[in-house]
């Protein structure tokens, strides 16, 4: 599989405080098998669907134990010039540009509205080796407090087009790379409390959305929104046991018709 375009999706790990948790409750809502535990990279331990890396999840570094949540990597053909691009547009770097041996370079960062998101510039690692498919990534929006200030980074730092959504009751873009479109972007409105941060919200399809809440609630996990059918797909948004937020989507199963984009 080719590296993906900058700016294209290509990656997903979460951090968790329990681990093996972690893995039984994916491993039932999304299907996915895990790997073994990779000692020399913090246990880093990856996730498939039919033998395709999917998604990782890894134990906190000490001092570094928190929320959990689910971290977008963006495509990069050169991470440490995209850092440099980070920070003069407004952006904090929240780990410089480290190698991961020779799978690849990471990065962490911050935009300025506050959602955390990370940089992967592919070495023998290139990304997901599957998309689309049922317990795979399926789709991702940047959910902000302050929409102008990720409107003015992501296009700066990314080759990104933007085109809004007609829809008066809802403030929605998408940012696109050529005709292809690779990440959403939502205003944050008061159904949110304050105390929620600005955040990348990942979603993963699967082969029917209400059983996947099913599951994912009988685990222990909380349902925020939906089920609720879209254009797109069935969706609904959950947290895990652990406070992690994630979204699931049926992309089989649609209503309504697509909405009219304008170009920004």
């Amino acid at each position: 599989m080719a590296v993906q375009p900058e700016g294209t999706p290509c990656w997903a790990d979460a951090m968790f405080g329990d681990v093996e948790g972690a893995k039984s409750f994916y491993g039932d809502v999304l299907g996915w098998t895990f790997g073994e535990a990779s000692s020399e990279y913090g246990n880093y331990t990856q996730a498939y669907v039919d033998g395709k890396a999917v998604a990782a999840v890894v134990p906190p570094m000490p001092g570094q134990e928190g929320q959990s949540q689910w971290c977008l990597y963006l495509a990069s053909p050169d991470a440490a010039a995209t850092a440099a691009k980070i920070r003069e547009n407004g952006g904090e770097v929240l780990m410089e540009p480290m190698q991961v041996g020779e799978f690849g370079t990471m990065c962490l960062a911050r935009e300025p509205s506050g959602a955390v998101f990370g940089v992967w510039q592919g070495g023998t690692h290139e990304g997901f080796e599957a998309s689309g498919v049922a317990g795979a990534y399926a789709w991702a929006e940047i959910f902000t407090r302050e929409p102008a200030k990720a409107d003015g980074f992501f296009p700066a730092v990314f080759p990104y087009s933007a085109k809004s959504m007609e829809d008066p009751g809802v403030d929605y873009r998408v940012y696109n790379i050529g005709e292809d479109t690779v990440i959403g972007r939502m205003a944050m409105g008061d159904e949110f409390p304050p105390e929620v941060p600005s955040y990348v919200n990942v979603y993963f399809a699967v082969d029917n959305c209400d059983d996947a809440v099913a599951k994912a609630t009988k685990l222990g996990g909380i349902l925020r929104f939906g089920p609720m059918d879209s254009p797109f797909g069935r969706f609904a948004a959950l947290s895990d046991p652990q406070g992690a937020s994630f979204s699931v989507i049926d992309m089989t199963t649609t209503q309504g018709d697509m909405p009219q984009m304008t170009d920004v």
